[in-house]
């Protein structure tokens, strides 16, 4: 974080998407098919102040306040997810009134003239697909193939940007490889099945996180750099542009049904991973002059780092890319006004690069579950689950309304909203 206050106005090419992003378990609420839902009720078994989801932000029940309120902060795109638990909640059941609550729901975005980006796997999964070994059977791809089936053609007037996925490509373990070279194959055949369908861009929402050795030169902190994002982001891209699919533990195949089944990169970007070889694990530390701690709980994001989002996009020069998720967690909420704008310029610079940025959706519309705590927000937007779940935008979220309505940022928006720079709380852990 520098001084956002020194920021030279800029501005988006004509037809820039603005918008925000969310994940279906994390706002709907009572999810009680997933694998998630699950594995919170076992949390609060062994620990009964565990947090879990429970009710979430309501979101199931509230579809018509919440377009109402993208509406009105200006926001022109908007992702959420249709849950396949809620949809197929055992195998060979399809839920009537679930796939029509979906229908309606795009259809109200449709309405009122916002552009659906729709992911159908964020992170959770019904629990009966689970228990059949999910993503690492190569022979479960079946059962995915019958949803996509039956749910697609019903979404697919609605949808204007696919999302097969959300952010499998991250982890090295031998369960998150194998997890990786299937959900790519999945990917592929997923693409040439909706495509049946649907004439929308497809994608899958790639975890972009930059690999970074904490020794910059150090031959061993920088074979660990180079090591860990081939595993984690290489081995996608590499697959995409050729039908190449490399997971380096698992194996590698060639199969032309994977090439070119993105239309655009979809890329969900925070910060940077340190790596150090000295250390066990190689993931290390951040530096403590980078530390920038916004939440009192040790988190992923504790440094402001827009030159990730610089460096990572420079690399995707080759299709249109849409931001589908970038925001930062704060109860300080002048830090997610500091962050909009650092975080924007640097997505201009990279614009200015050469990158084909179409669009930018901020993560998140409303503070939600954060799949381990509701400690963490992230949200333009709060939400008082003591009192009716009652939504009250934030002062960030007004300054991106402005950001949107001005198609750029000006230090005079800027300083309508921020008076100072923040500063940090003195959080105890």
């Amino acid at each position: 974080m520098t001084d956002v206050f020194a920021l030279k106005d800029f501005s988006f090419p004509e037809d820039f998407l603005w918008g925000s992003a969310t994940a279906a378990h994390q706002i709907e609420g009572n999810n009680i098919y997933s694998n998630n839902w699950y594995a919170e009720q076992q949390w609060r078994k062994k620990d009964p102040n565990a947090e879990v989801s429970g009710a979430a932000c309501n979101h199931y029940n509230m579809v018509e306040e919440d377009i109402a309120l993208v509406k009105s902060l200006g926001h022109r795109a908007f992702r959420l997810g249709a849950e396949w638990a809620r949809i197929q909640p055992e195998e060979g059941v399809f839920d009537k009134e679930a796939t029509e609550h979906y229908i309606r729901e795009l259809a109200l975005l449709k309405e009122n003239g916002i552009k659906v980006f729709l992911t159908l796997v964020h992170t959770s999964i019904p629990l009966w697909f689970e228990k059949k070994g999910d993503w690492q059977k190569q022979e479960n791809y079946t059962y995915f193939e019958t949803y996509l089936e039956y749910i697609v053609p019903r979404l697919a007037p609605y949808v204007d940007f696919w999302n097969i996925f959300n952010e499998f490509n991250l982890g090295v373990s031998e369960y998150d490889l194998t997890r990786k070279f299937n959900c790519t194959i999945f990917h592929g055949k997923a693409y040439h099945l909706i495509r049946k369908y649907s004439r929308a861009p497809i994608g899958t929402a790639h975890a972009f996180v930059q690999q970074f050795g904490k020794r910059q030169g150090d031959k061993f902190d920088m074979a660990a750099q180079e090591w860990y994002d081939v595993l984690n982001h290489e081995f996608f891209f590499h697959a995409m542009r050729t039908g190449e699919l490399v997971v380096p533990g698992i194996g590698g195949i060639f199969d032309r049904e994977i090439k070119d089944t993105s239309d655009f990169w979809s890329v969900n970007l925070y910060t940077r991973d340190i790596l150090d070889t000295r250390v066990k694990g190689i993931l290390g530390k951040r530096f403590p002059f980078k530390e920038t701690r916004m939440i009192p709980k040790e988190f992923y994001l504790e440094e402001f780092f827009p030159e990730a989002m610089y460096h990572c996009l420079n690399r995707l020069k080759d299709k249109p890319v849409y931001i589908t998720e970038n925001g930062v967690c704060a109860d300080n909420d002048d830090f997610r006004i500091v962050w909009i704008a650092e975080y924007l310029s640097a997505v201009h610079e990279a614009i200015k690069a050469g990158v084909d940025v179409k669009g930018y959706l901020y993560w998140s519309l409303m503070d939600n579950w954060e799949w381990a705590s509701w400690i963490p927000k992230f949200g333009l937007v709060s939400v008082d689950r003591e009192h009716s779940f009652k939504r009250t935008p934030k002062p960030s979220a007004y300054f991106y309304k402005e950001i949107i309505e001005n198609n750029g940022f000006r230090t005079d928006i800027l300083k309508k909203y921020l008076k100072e720079m923040p500063r940090l709380q003195d959080y105890k852990l």
